[in-house]
């Protein structure tokens, strides 16, 4: 009892010191923690104890460097950064640092997508030439675009040579010019089985901007990050990379990762956020603040009967989809330097947001926090995704 009670201590102590911040959300960041750490009982203290205890390690090591959420049942048990937000002037994370989402970009986009279903602007059984009609690939539903059974080519593949022209941002408007123009062949007829492909997502953010009438960013701003408080999420076309809150991109070796015209196309990824940004959302979403419970289990079911083990809904992958006590909704993320996992176990309302601005793959590692909290025997690994 005494070790606990001592460990319990130190914990609180160490939890109220929080992370540095930038300025603006200093305040905002410290109130909010200390009212989270006064809430924990004994248990979660310690939990969180041996989740800092883990995450320090992986970064003395090597292993780590970003940010890190977890919580159950509307309390965060355990926030953390650590490490460096920018390697070459040794400036440090905080909670506010802005981190690439990559393919976690994708459960926004498909959640934007349902928003307007719910609306009456979309069918996802029509195809998305009902919304193109110019679109070559006629017989490609907004379902089969949501969970990845479109066969359509992969942009970032079939416009390699575009992508790489100098000083070059590609819009979402140019990729699809592009595609009408090369027409390259489809890797699948529609609906055979699950191909996982970034095409489908960025069609997605443009059918999201001919029904709203809105640019995608701006209805991401305005329909999402400001009623949820998300202060510190946008896409990477309303935020300046050279700020000292974005994140820089990293390999394994601290060696600054370049980007490509194909970062500049939204809907697939580049998306900016924060582990606490993306708690807000998991939260809205268990709320029911966003999109209907019968219209987020159309997003949470498998659509992919061919895969027995992990399947996709809308925007998530499943795990253990047919068993409603460990049913899971997850999105990982790779790209360009970026690594980010966002995992949701529906039971227990559970979140965990780990993201890293350098090729880690310990921020894949989401078995090892669930260890921690159902001291659990370790689980398969995951894909890392696009």
């Amino acid at each position: 009892m005494n070790k606990i009670f001592i460990l319990t201590v130190f914990l609180a102590m160490f939890l109220s010191c929080g992370n540095s911040t930038s300025v603006e959300s200093k305040p905002v960041i410290k109130a909010q923690k200390a009212t989270i750490v006064s809430k924990l009982s004994n248990e979660q203290k310690l939990i969180a104890y041996k989740l800092d205890t883990m995450f320090n390690r992986l970064n003395r090591i090597g292993a780590f460097n970003g940010s890190i959420l977890v919580a159950r049942s509307g309390a965060i048990l355990y926030q953390k950064t650590i490490g460096f937000c920018n390697k070459e002037n040794s400036c440090q994370l905080s909670d506010s640092s802005m981190f690439q989402l990559a393919s976690v970009s994708k459960v926004i986009t498909a959640t934007a997508v349902l928003m307007l279903y719910e609306r009456g602007q979309v069918d996802l059984d029509k195809p998305l030439a009902h919304y193109f009609p110019d679109f070559s690939y006629s017989e490609v539903t907004i379902k089969q675009l949501l969970s990845h059974r479109s066969g359509l080519p992969n942009y970032i593949y079939a416009l390699n040579t575009e992508l790489y022209q100098p000083n070059y941002k590609m819009s979402n408007s140019d990729m699809y010019s592009y595609l009408k123009i090369k027409n390259p062949k489809a890797y699948l007829k529609p609906d055979k089985c699950f191909n996982y492909c970034n095409t489908n997502y960025a069609l997605l953010a443009l059918l999201v901007e001919k029904v709203s009438g809105k640019t995608f960013s701006q209805f991401l701003k305005q329909e999402l990050f400001e009623p949820l408080g998300m202060k510190h999420t946008a896409t990477i076309r309303d935020i300046d990379l050279a700020a000292p809150y974005v994140t820089k991109a990293y390999d394994l070796k601290w060696k600054p990762v370049d980007f490509d015209a194909s970062d500049y196309v939204l809907g697939d990824k580049s998306i900016y956020s924060t582990a606490y940004d993306l708690f807000l959302f998991s939260e809205a979403l268990y709320q029911n603040k966003i999109i209907q419970p019968a219209t987020q289990e159309l997003a949470y079911t498998a659509y992919s009967k061919e895969k027995k083990m992990g399947n996709y809904g809308y925007g998530w992958r499943l795990k253990d989809f047919n068993d409603s006590l460990k049913k899971e909704v997850y999105h990982n993320g790779w790209w360009h330097g970026y690594r980010s996992s966002f995992h949701r176990r529906l039971r227990d309302s559970l979140t965990i947001v780990i993201l890293s601005n350098q090729l880690n793959k310990a921020a894949y590692q989401t078995y090892k926090v669930y260890e921690i909290l159902d001291s659990k025997a370790p689980a398969e690994a995951e894909p890392e995704d696009e």
